[in-house]
């Protein structure tokens, strides 16, 4: 069985963390084999570089500092995590993946798409999900749903409105360039009419009887 790489993607908010999870108990429910990963992070050393990206004080790097931490987390969960999992025949479920950084610190804080295009030929060459998932919605609404969930990773989320408002229309701009792997859902729905949508899509993809 040939395992395929799935990536969720989104702004603050839209629901693509509990879609992911979602999918995975689907997958489990229909015994196939898979991982739940995330980004940044997913791998112990990448675990460590998430600690120092998504908590504290929204200046505390700058874009091509960040940039940089990003792309040394992938290259470890890629190394370690995802790329044995798929040669085990495992299909990988990650929460965010290499068009988060495009979109975050490409779109939203301005470092150039020839540089990270660079940093991901250099780490990780052309690896790319199979299939990215991209859930879209309103900046105002997602990051009122995001101010309700607990912890400290509120780093990207304390960003003002017109750098979500980038994000969104970075997202949007990538679905529009690669609408062979990508796919926008609408995020405004209801959990489960997602969800629906979510396994249909795995059905016709992939075949998997979910």
């Amino acid at each position: 069985m040939t395992g395929r790489f799935i990536s969720f993607e989104g702004g603050e908010g839209s629901g693509k963390s509990t879609q992911s999870q979602l999918l995975c108990d689907a997958l489990k429910k229909a015994s196939c084999a898979y991982i739940a990963t995330r980004e940044p992070g997913g791998s112990p050393g990448g675990e460590k570089i998430r600690a120092l990206l998504v908590s504290g004080e929204v200046d505390a790097w700058d874009a091509e500092t960040e940039t940089l931490l990003f792309y040394a987390a992938r290259l470890d969960h890629v190394k370690r995590v995802i790329r044995p999992a798929l040669a085990d025949g495992k299909h990988v479920i990650c929460d965010r993946f290499a068009d988060s950084t495009r979109v975050y610190q490409g779109v939203g804080k301005g470092i150039a798409a020839q540089y990270i295009q660079m940093l991901h030929r250099m780490t990780v060459g052309n690896f790319m999900p199979d299939l990215t998932l991209i859930f879209d919605i309103d900046p105002q609404e997602g990051l009122k749903r995001a101010a309700t969930r607990t912890g400290n990773e509120t780093r990207f989320e304390s960003m003002d409105i017109d750098f979500h408002h980038r994000i969104r229309a970075g997202f949007l701009g990538i679905a529009k360039e690669e609408p062979g792997r990508c796919i926008v859902l609408d995020a405004s729905q209801d959990k489960a009419a997602l969800h629906t949508q979510v396994l249909e899509l795995m059905r016709s993809r992939f075949g998997l009887a979910l």
